[in-house]
């Protein structure tokens, strides 16, 4: 039997409002990315995942869903989604899109109809408790500040969100909800998606007894919940998807800090396809940290014969070119890294223009949430407007788009982008890149070293995490395939320079 499609792609995060403007209302949109899907194919990405562009009141950009079965305006209609999973398909990309099944909008049609009443047929597709108005149900707290529950005055109860009060929690003890959010998915299969990025897992379902969160928690209620019925909502997802030929992938946001927990999101092979761990989101610019981690989800993952997954930036997080203290050559020499582990990788859009986060005054802050700075939009062009349409983006762009945007950095061939196109070419090519073992290698303090394998095709990958240049044995003999400094090294003589790495191949000479 074949693999899945989705075990040897490189996936690319599209954040539709920063993407590209086709209407000039300085607000990204459909059309916009379609428009710019040349870049992506000549880039070489596999599949893009688009953030929420549903219906919705936008408190949280579109994460706050009123409709999940149409486009708001904002973004463009159905007939320009389509318009975009066509194309991208006629291309070889496969399009999967976020699904948001923890909670919906205050404003979605059915927790209208649920607060209107106690009696409400749909008052049990929420989650609602009984209490005192000045005394909440228990401790949690919500992911974006403030507490997790707010009281309906209409009504008399609290009820939970563990997002914002605007984003209140499904009910997915009812079955009633599974199977009226069961036919949303079905109805973007049949429009021809290729999967689903499916936003909060690990929230799906609470403990019905609300105990109170340990004192000196910090974390939010949303990042630590994990109840066990969670994993029979995800083996029904699965039973649909696998109702489909091609199967649609399920990719799971598992918002959990432990390995071991995330791992277990794929069940036995019934539940996700893939799920996030996010320790490589956090994991700091130091070899050792990285070697722990990945050899922590490599046993992880590979106890349950998963494929881990692995992203260095996101729509929530600090860029990690920002978050590595500004570097370009780290940011560099970590392209190399996640694009030659083990796994998925995932590159969010303007990695391959090395962005850092933008600067945002304060009147133009619009996330009280603080994630302004990763969401800035991508310069096309040097030109005044940066190739998008015509009024000010929403937000402000990151630092030098003048020289820093797509068209200027492709007439350089030693530039970032060209270093993201060889390396997701390199992959491409190398069975041992795309989809085989790993295996660390013997390197001196500071650096990362390690093996790719799938039978007689074999990489090395050395990655230096020091700011001095090292000597570097490797048993064998070795050519230099790609290197981060975008120069087309004839051999690799042991020297490895501060904040860089290589790709090696087997010396055939």
């Amino acid at each position: 039997m074949a693999e899945p499609w989705w075990k040897s792609a490189v996936f690319y995060q599209i954040y539709p409002r920063s993407f590209a403007d086709s209407d000039g209302d300085g607000v990204g949109d459909l059309p916009g990315v379609t428009a710019r899907l040349d870049h992506l194919a000549w880039l070489g990405v596999d599949a893009i995942w688009v953030c929420p562009f549903y219906r919705s009141p936008m408190t949280d950009f579109g994460y706050d869903v009123a409709d999940y079965c149409d486009v708001d305006p904002l973004f463009g209609t159905l007939e320009d989604f389509d318009r975009l999973l066509a194309e991208a398909h006629q291309r070889g990309i496969r399009v999967i899109v976020d699904w948001v099944p923890n909670h919906t909008s205050d404003q979605h049609p059915w927790f209208m109809e649920a607060r209107s009443s106690r009696d409400s047929p749909k008052r049990d597709w929420y989650i609602w408790v009984d209490g005192d108005p000045a005394t909440k149900p228990n401790n949690w707290k919500a992911a974006f500040g403030g507490d997790a529950w707010s009281w309906d005055e209409a009504t008399g109860q609290w009820y939970l969100h563990l997002f914002l009060p605007t984003q209140p929690d499904l009910n997915w003890r009812n079955p009633d909800v599974a199977a009226a959010m069961h036919e949303t998915l079905r109805f973007w299969i049949d429009r021809g998606v290729d999967g689903f990025r499916i936003d909060v897992v690990q929230g799906l379902t609470k403990d019905p007894a609300f105990p109170d969160d340990p004192p000196g928690q910090i974390l939010p209620h949303s990042a630590v919940n994990n109840c066990a019925g969670t994993h029979e909502v995800l083996r029904g997802l699965r039973r649909l998807a696998e109702g489909y030929s091609p199967v649609p992938l399920l990719l799971g946001e598992v918002y959990l800090l432990s390995t071991a927990t995330v791992a277990g999101y794929v069940g036995d092979g019934d539940e996700l396809h893939l799920a996030f761990d996010f320790t490589s989101l956090y994991a700091p610019w130091d070899a050792g940290a990285w070697r722990a981690c990945i050899e922590e989800v490599e046993s992880e993952f590979g106890a349950r014969a998963a494929w881990p997954t692995w992203t260095l930036s996101n729509h929530d997080n600090p860029r990690h070119r920002t978050r590595y203290g500004g570097s370009e050559r780290r940011a560099r020499a970590a392209a190399v890294l996640l694009l030659t582990l083990r796994g998925a990788p995932f590159v969010y859009y303007g990695e391959e223009l090395g962005l850092e986060d933008a600067a945002v005054p304060p009147e133009r802050v619009v996330d009280p949430g603080g994630r302004d700075g990763c969401r800035s939009p991508l310069p096309w062009d040097g030109g005044p407007g940066h190739g998008w349409a015509g009024a000010e983006p929403w937000l402000p762009w990151s630092p030098e788009p003048e020289t820093r945007n797509v068209a200027g950095l492709a007439a350089q061939e030693t530039s970032i982008l060209h270093l993201y196109r060889r390396l997701l070419a390199a992959r491409r090519a190398s069975p041992a890149l795309s989809t085989g073992s790993w295996r660390a290698l013997e390197a001196p303090a500071g650096v990362l070293a390690y093996e790719r394998a799938d039978g007689e095709d074999r990489r090395a990958v050395v990655v230096n995490f020091t700011a001095e240049t090292v000597e570097v044995a490797l048993e064998g003999r070795w050519a230099v395939e790609v290197d981060s400094d975008g120069l087309e090294a004839e051999g690799f003589p042991g020297r490895l320079a501060g904040d860089a790495a290589v790709i090696l191949r087997p010396r055939v000479d």
